[in-house]
């Protein structure tokens, strides 16, 4: 029922107004709003962000701080070549909440957003789009052409981006943003490198790097970890025949067989044994390492043994080829056996080939074995498309994957070939393009990494992270294996490399700033990518000519580690503000980011700083689908983000991400219930709360004529303990959520704030109802709607960085309530511009809460009783029975008697530290399909010596949760405690039992027929209740109760006679027995099933009053005279239907004018005499005026009639009230319209009058007279002109 009603837009009457007057400058006049009893949160979302658009909250929050200390916040930067998805929204939640906490905690925080606009991800859709395969294809139509397509869609979906960062609620300056295309950003990016360059950490070098072939560039390590996969790939064993004896062949074992054109050596591990082995079955002899023989045989019968030696006794011996493509490297010793301990022993041969520039340990290795060197030509023959080089003749051309397969089957030809399978393992796809990366030697530029990694260990020490295993685990195992970084791409559309060169790289000269490669150019310089200045150069200053710019752009991870500074254009400018406020104070990214984004900012603020680029971050995990798949826009397999915002709204996915495991670094799996239970669980009870107090302000106003004013500085404290005990848990609250929010767990504070919201609707609200609505006297009530403002206004202070929103309309109407006097802050027209609450120590006292949290233990207890023995609360019982062995417990339970009585609703509470008096002990029963699967033959013994155990046995197995029974260890889940009574002599009282650790709760369930009477009648309550809330009623509504009980007489009947005052106490509504009155006006009727009776119930509007006949149409209505298309036309338009709902503006009227006269998208424009109406015109005030409608011509001023021009009815709904959201019981159906056209006839009537009211689908009676005695019969309807039919509704198949 709850989620029907708030879905339902149409059933929420009125929506919050924003705005108004600050609480410092309001009268004590202005009024608080009415609390509509559902809320579609969405679309109250949707209104405050109006609200914050219009008074620009987020520029005048930073106004307002901006002389404060500066609290320094980095966002990393997302292309806006994608559009935004689960991880983005939860980084950005993250992030939004700890800034909103650092500004209401006294800070200035700048907010700016960033764009990583360069790289991969831009290239990669411009290729796709064009067509593009490699530079050839680029160097066609231009890199300037090239460029010109990646800038235009480098903020393709921008619009987009910012429409759900601010959705979301996020408070970020996208106005006030950096690009990583901005020249100046790029400038300082320039200058970040030439500090690097001037260190010596620059440096030209060949390097095996993952190489995505898509995009024709190299990766960097921490790239090519993004994206690992399943494949299956060919797995082969290669023969290598001795050149000394070719009989016998070394055996190599590969999954990519492309490299094999390009093997110069095989490798052994010098240290583990090898063996010379004859294959039984061909009678081959292969030498491979001992540990691996299974690679190539089942079982030890399918092979012999011949010898066996060292690995180390292999070295230098020669083997055939198995290719003659680079034949002339045998002179430098290729083709030969090497040794290396990166040979291991559980995979392949044993035996490992050596592409050396396809692998970074056959680099290596080669390298110590001189048999490639750093400056001899590289033996790399796959271009950066991945296809062979004409040097491969056989399979030149080929895209390296595709001819795996050729050069398996020309291996099997020429004999070469052992043994061919598929092998199926992880590996690295390139993270744009999806495509297997493979390892290639590419010159590159690189940063030296590996000296400085002990300094990166210490200044990662400094900083303190969220879950703090990240920073020892992932993140320092990562920076201990750091690898010098490469820096460079061969690509276009990015920050170029500002390196000038000689052609024999001998001279080169760094360039920092734009400035300086001007004075070296003398050109002027405007904009800093490839386009712009590859064509410019540098006279030697060595005689070596010009120096021309190394074609390079900087891997665009450079850029984003650069983002600290070149957001700030530092050093060039804003020197002292950067200076003044780094390291940052806080960061947050996801967990995958700590091989990219966290990485490079630490590598560069280390190298050039020496210290740490941030104090504080908060890493978050991975969204995943709710199957635990990753989401994947291609299998569908997660709901649209704004489909979840639309349905239930930002706050609540705000808050479902917030309290998961993805804010302690773990993963989520993404389920739509979630967020609805935030719903469900949280916002609306806590909007109930806040629409209780509302409802109660506006009942002590209405009945007693208080104003009630809130100031904290004046308030009295109360006396009674629940409200001592609710704003000591409130401080408690305030005091444990600073302290959790400094450490920035949040993944510990929203776990509280939603247990508080419990504690408030469930405990406070619930067991003050009664003082709240001012039965215990006004000064009680006073305290009681004192404490409940005070702790919700605290909670909104509170929440407000984690729900913004919802805050933000609770505060609007709430801070109408707080006295103008007490407001500290200059402007309070937003909860977000207030501080957080000072946590008031004196309010705390942890023995009450202590108490409250005994009396919640008896309580609850108590329920779990009346469940188990099927007793409605609404039953009361006569005793209950508290045991606890501790005095002082006990006595702060007597202090709370008055809510355990009224909750277990009970007539005596008693107190006792003796369970013995009561005759309660303690009996087990084991729990059979347990202890019978584990025990087994010995179970029934077991049971047996159970069934025996003594009840101070089994007590003290209660509080060790282990007893030991013939000989074997029984364990809570093992036993089940059941309490026992010896009936104790001379009575007949009937008690229940049930328990916690500490405290022992006995109901007296013996039946008493006073009390089922009771009962009874607060089920009457109940239904009258019910009733009222389906009626949509408040409190304050003045309603009259009339009911029947048949058979008249009976128990119900009499019950209810008996009971008429207890239930007039309650429901503060008269109770009348039937007939109502034909004239009184019905909300709302129902008739059910109670202890054997028909139980009727209506409820009335206080006063049944008659009404002055209506003249004229009972709506407001204009004529119109319409001149379109060579033809005039002559009709009316009801301005409202029924009184009161459903009003026009000049848009709906122009939209309803095409319909009624069949206009279809003519240009219209509509007139007051001669004036134009405007979007914005005041339609009511023309009520019973002609207008006219043309395509925009001004008519010639007309005289029309200013009655209405159409046949009408009035008709005046007497039993009922509206349904559908409509207010107004009285409505107008015209007869014709336009002038003698579409006449309604006497089918349609009755349902027309139904849409009128929202009763569509309702049985109705219409009457010619208000007493309803004369029914209207008459098929015609041409009598009925300016007539009033009264119109009755008839129950439906539930209500009779």
């Amino acid at each position: 029922m709850i989620l029907l009603r708030v879905w339902s837009i149409a059933s929420f009457p009125r929506p919050h107004s924003f705005g108004g007057v600050p609480a410092a400058e309001s009268s004590a006049r202005t009024m608080v709003e009415p609390v509509p009893e559902s809320i579609h949160f969405p679309s109250e979302e949707e209104r405050v962000l109006q609200f914050w658009k219009e008074k620009d909250c987020f520029q005048e929050c930073l106004k307002q701080s901006k002389n404060r200390p500066r609290y320094t916040f980095y966002d990393g930067p997302p292309f806006a070549t994608g559009l935004p998805h689960y991880g983005h929204i939860l980084a950005g939640t993250i992030k939004d909440i700890v800034t909103r906490f650092a500004h209401q905690s006294g800070f200035h925080v700048d907010r700016r957003f960033g764009w990583d606009c360069h790289g991969l991800p831009v290239e990669y859709e411009i290729d796709k789009t064009l067509g593009i395969r490699g530079p050839e294809d680029v160097a066609k139509i231009g890199i300037a052409e090239y460029n010109k397509q990646c800038r235009s869609i480098v903020m393709r979906y921008s619009n987009e981006w910012e429409i759900s960062v601010m959705r979301m609620g996020r408070w970020i300056d996208f106005k006030n943003d950096y690009k990583t295309l901005y020249p100046w950003f790029m400038e300082t990016v320039w200058w970040v490198f030439k500090q690097l360059y001037d260190k010596g950490m620059v440096y030209r070098g060949v390097k095996v790097m993952p190489f995505s072939t898509a995009c024709n560039t190299p990766l960097s390590n921490f790239e090519s970890h993004q994206n690992y996969k399943d494949v299956q790939d060919p797995s082969v064993i290669v023969n290598f025949p001795l050149l000394d004896d070719e009989s016998v062949c070394l055996i190599a074992w590969t999954t990519t067989p492309w490299t094999l054109p390009s093997n110069l050596a095989l490798c052994v591990n010098p240290e583990f044994m090898y063996v010379k082995v004859k294959d039984n079955a061909t009678d081959k002899v292969y030498i491979m390492m001992e540990a691996r023989l299974g690679a190539l045989f089942k079982s030890e019968s399918e092979y012999t043994i011949l010898d066996k030696f060292p690995g180390k006794t292999l070295k230098g011996k020669r083997y055939k080829p198995l290719f003659e493509y680079f034949i002339k490297c045998k002179e430098n010793g290729a083709f030969s056996v090497v040794l290396d301990n990166y040979v291991r022993e559980e995979e392949g041969t044993g035996v490992v080939h050596q592409a050396p520039y396809f692998g970074a340990d056959d680099y290596r290795v080669c390298m110590d074995y001189n048999i490639i060197q750093r400056d001899s030509a590289p033996i790399c023959p796959v271009d950066s498309s991945g296809c062979f080089t004409p040097d491969v003749t056989h399979f030149a051309g080929q895209y390296v994957k595709d001819a795996d397969k050729h050069i398996i089957k020309f291996l099997k030809e020429n004999g070469r070939l052992v043994n061919a399978s598929t092998f199926t393992h992880s590996y690295p796809f390139c993270w744009r393009s999806d495509t297997p990366l493979i390892y290639k030697a590419v010159p590159s530029w690189f940063v030296r990494v590996e000296h400085m990694v002990e300094k990166l260990l210490d200044n990662n020490g400094k900083c303190y992270w969220v879950p703090e295993f990240v920073r020892e685990k992932r993140f320092g195992n990562w920076l201990r294996e750091a690898r010098d970084w490469a820096v460079s791409r061969n690509r276009y559309w990015g920050t170029p490399i500002p390196l000038w060169v000689s052609d024999d790289f001998e001279e080169v000269v760094c360039v920092g700033s734009v400035a300086e490669l001007e004075e070296l150019t003398g050109v002027k310089v405007t904009d800093l990518h490839r386009e712009s200045i590859d064509g410019l150069t540098i006279p030697s200053r060595c005689g070596k000519g010009q120096l021309k710019r190394v074609s390079e752009v900087f891997d665009c991870w450079f850029e984003s580690g650069s983002m600290p500074y070149a957001q700030v254009h530092y050093p060039f400018e804003n020197r002292r503000e950067f200076e003044d406020t780094f390291p940052a104070d806080f960061i947050a990214e996801g967990i995958d980011q700590t091989r990219g984004w966290f990485y490079t900012l630490l590598v560069l603020s280390t190298a050039l700083f020496g210290k740490p680029p941030f104090k504080n971050v908060i890493v978050n995990g991975l969204v995943l689908a709710s199957d635990g798949q990753k989401m994947s826009k291609r299998k569908k397999n997660y709901p649209d983000p704004n489909l979840i915002v639309q349905n239930y709204g930002a706050d609540a996915l705000r808050l479902y991400l917030i309290n998961s495991p993805v804010v302690r670094a773990e993963n989520l799996r993404f389920k739509e219930d979630g967020v609805r239970d935030v719903l469900k669980d949280v916002f609306l009870p806590w909007y109930n709360a806040y629409r209780f107090l509302v409802q109660n302000v506006q009942r002590l106003h209405k009945e007693e004529d208080i104003q009630f004013l809130y100031n904290e500085n004046t308030a009295k404290p109360s006396d009674n303990i629940m409200d001592k005990w609710i704003q000591s848990f409130t401080q408690s609250l305030i005091q444990f959520f600073k302290a959790e929010m400094d450490a920035f767990r949040l993944y510990t504070v929203v776990p509280k704030l939603v247990k508080f919201v419990d504690m408030l609707t469930n405990w406070y609200v619930r067991t003050n109802r009664r003082r709240l609505k001012g039965e215990s006297g006004t000064e009680d009530c006073l305290w009681a709607l004192e404490t409940l403002f005070s702790v919700l206004f605290s909670m909104c202070r509170l929440m407000a960085p984690f729900t913004p929103f919802i805050t933000e309309m609770m505060y609007q109407n709430l801070r109408h309530l707080i006295d103008p006097v007490s407001v500290e802050e200059k402007d309070s027209s937003s909860i977000h511009y207030l501080m957080l609450p000072q946590v008031r120590e004196s309010l705390i006292d942890k023995r009450i809460e202590s108490a409250v949290s005994q009396m919640q233990s008896v309580i609850e207890l108590g329920r779990v009783i009346r469940d188990r023995k099927t007793l409605p609360v609404k039953y009361p019982l006569r005793e209950v029975v508290v045991i606890h062995q501790d005095p002082e417990a006990l006595r702060d339970i007597q202090s709370l008697q008055k809510y355990i009585l009224e909750e277990l609703n009970v007539r005596q509470l008693t107190l006792s530290t003796d369970k013995d008096k009561y005759g309660i002990r303690l009996r087990a029963e084991p729990d059979h399909m347990v202890l019978g699967k584990r025990l087994k033959g010995a179970f029934k013994s077991v049971t047996a010596s159970i069934k025996e155990l003594k009840s101070e046995q089994l007590e003290a197995f209660q509080k060790t949760g282990c007893i030991v029974v013939d000989g074997h260890e029984l364990h809570e889940e093992d036993l089940r405690l059941m309490y026992s009574f010896d009936q104790m002599s001379g009575t007949s009282v009937q008690y229940e039992a049930h328990s916690d650790a500490q405290v022992l709760v006995l109901l007296d369930i013996t039946p008493d027929q006073s009390m089922v009477d009771e009962g009874v009648a607060r089920e009457v309550i109940n239904r009258i209740q019910k009733l009222r809330k389906k009626g949509h009623l408040v409190p304050s509504d003045e309603i009259t109760v009339y009911y029947s009980s048949e058979p008249a007489g009976d128990y119900l009947d009499k019950v209810i006679q008996a009971h008429t005052d207890f239930i007039l106490a309650t429901t503060k509504a008269p109770l009348k027995p039937y007939p109502v009155p034909k004239n009184a006006s019905v909300i709302v009727q129902e008739r059910t099933q109670l202890k054997g009776s028909d139980l009727d119930l209506t409820i009335v509007k206080g006063a049944a009053v008659s009404r002055a006949p209506l003249t004229g149409p009972a709506c407001a209505y204009v004529n119109l005279k319409v001149s379109l298309n060579n033809k005039q036309q002559e009709g009316t338009v009801l301005l409202e239907n029924p009184k009161g709902d459903n009003k026009f503006d000049v848009e709906k009227l122009k939209l309803v004018c095409r319909s009624i006269f069949k206009l279809n998208d003519s240009p219209l424009a509509v007139f007051s005499g001669t004036s134009e109406l405007k979007a914005n015109s005041d339609l009511l005030a023309l009520s019973g005026k002609t207008l006219s409608v043309t395509a925009g011509v001004s008519p010639k001023a007309t005289n029309g009639s200013d009655s209405v021009i159409c046949p009408y009815i009035n008709l005046q709904l007497v039993n009922a009230s509206p349904a559908e959201c409509l207010s107004g019981d009285v409505g107008t159906l015209l007869l014709a319209n336009p002038v003698g056209q579409n006449g309604l006839q006497h089918a349609g009537l009755l349902s027309e009058t139904a849409k009128v009211f929202g009763l569509r689908g309702r049985r109705l009676k219409l009457y010619k007279d208000e007493d309803l005695a004369e029914e209207f019969t008459e098929t015609s309807l041409k009598t009925l002109n300016t007539k009033t039919l009264y119109v009755q509704v008839l129950p439906t198949t539930a209500e009779a």
